[in-house]
Order: C-alpha cells, then structure tokens, then sequence
C-alpha cells in the first residue's frame, strides 16, 4: 500500500476527517488487515488565508510547495491538498511539484460527467465560487456550472468562514443553504449541487439536499483510497 501525504490544517475539521475516514475505509476494506501510512503537513490555516484574502498567490504557492516537498521527502506516494480552495493554485504547484497531485476538482468533474448531469450549481468559499478553478473541467466536458447570487455566495462564504471552519454546526444555517440550493433549482434548473468546499459535508448530505448532492471531500476521498491501494 502507498503512503498518502496530506496538506491539512485548511481547516483543521477537515483534515480530521480526511484522516478518520481514510484510516476506517481501508481498514474496512482490507477486512481489519491493514491501515495506511498517512503523512500531514498542517499549515498555518491564518497565514494561508490572509494569502488568499490578499491575493499573495506566488507566497501562497510557495508555502503549499514547501508542505509538498516536505511529505514528498518524508515518502508519501499519493500527495493531496485537503481543501478546494488552496486548489486556486493547483496549475502553478503542479508545474513546480514532478510529482501527481490528486486534484479535488479533477475528480468532482469525472464524478458529474459520469452520471450525464448537464446543469450543476457550485457552493463553497467565495474565492471558490467566484474563480475558475473548481469549474473549468467541468465546463469542458460541456457541463454548466452556476453559482449563486452576490448575497448568497456572501451568507455563504460568511457561514463557511464563522462557523464550520471551527465546527459548529447550526439548524439554522442548513435552511439558509437548503433555501439557496431549491432558488438555483427554480431559476437555474440544477440537476445536482456540488459542495466545493471540505466544510460543507459537516452541514450538508444526501439526505438534506434537494438535489442529487456531489460531496468533493467524499469523491476526493474515494479516489486517494483507490490510489493507495493500487
């Protein structure tokens, strides 16, 4: 089995779960045989978004390289970023980086191309909704991505940001995201909604959703397993 090697700490809910569910799921798979050698590099998650917020992509790229090369050097074979957002640099570590990184908008794309879904909406950070990065494969499989409105993607990213970067988790907040998923199925015809960020499965589900639901962390999460094990 290969070593997985995390870049975690974007939040640190997330890379909690990364960690639990990759550690349960092969165990599960290879009958209680055997549990993968795991590596996490976990970065400053305040540095990393004032980078963001900023706009600072050359520093935010030259700290996830440093974290890479690290888990690299350590001997991790199946390298990953453990948030969407951080992915807004994926092209530029990728050509500095020799090595694969499994990419989380890659494997959301291959995920809603597979079931002919044409019309998807995207929630996540606004700095996920507003750019590119998780859209652009999608859209060159010929797959329409919406986003929601100014406001929304605002009450979005706010909610992300205050409340389940740190884990909690609100009743209230689900109606707000439910409202805004059953808007974009009347006026954008959304046949299934993406949530584009690592934080929204701790308030988001199949079960909950009003439309067929493509959790990236689940999907991501298939696909590292499906690489260690190989």
């Amino acid at each position: 089995m290969k070593k997985i090697g995390l870049v975690g700490g974007t939040g640190p809910e997330s890379t909690v779960m990364y960690y639990k569910k990759l550690n349960s799921e092969i165990d599960k798979l290879t009958d209680g045989k055997a549990m993968p050698d795991i590596a996490i590099e976990s970065v400053n998650f305040r540095k990393a978004w004032d980078y963001v917020s900023n706009n600072k992509y050359d520093l935010l790229t030259d700290y996830l390289e440093e974290k890479i090369n690290c888990l690299i050097s350590g001997g991790a074979e199946v390298v990953s970023l453990t948030a969407v957002t951080m992915h807004m640099v994926y092209d530029e570590l990728s050509k500095r980086i020799s090595y694969p990184i499994v990419s989380i908008p890659k494997a959301v794309s291959e995920a809603v191309v597979s079931v002919g879904i044409t019309r998807v909406g995207l929630l996540g950070t606004v700095f996920t909704m507003d750019q590119d990065f998780m859209k652009k494969d999608m859209i060159t499989e010929g797959v329409q991505v919406f986003v929601p409105d100014a406001k929304e993607r605002e009450l979005i990213g706010k909610r992300i940001f205050e409340e389940l970067e740190i884990g909690i988790v609100k009743e209230s907040t689900l109606a707000e995201m439910v409202e805004i998923i059953n808007r974009m199925k009347e006026d954008n015809g959304i046949e299934g909604i993406i949530l584009g960020c690592t934080e929204l499965p701790l308030i988001l589900n199949s079960d909950n959703c009003p439309v067929r639901c493509f959790d990236a962390v689940d999907i991501h999460f298939n696909k590292l397993v499906s690489l260690a094990m190989k």
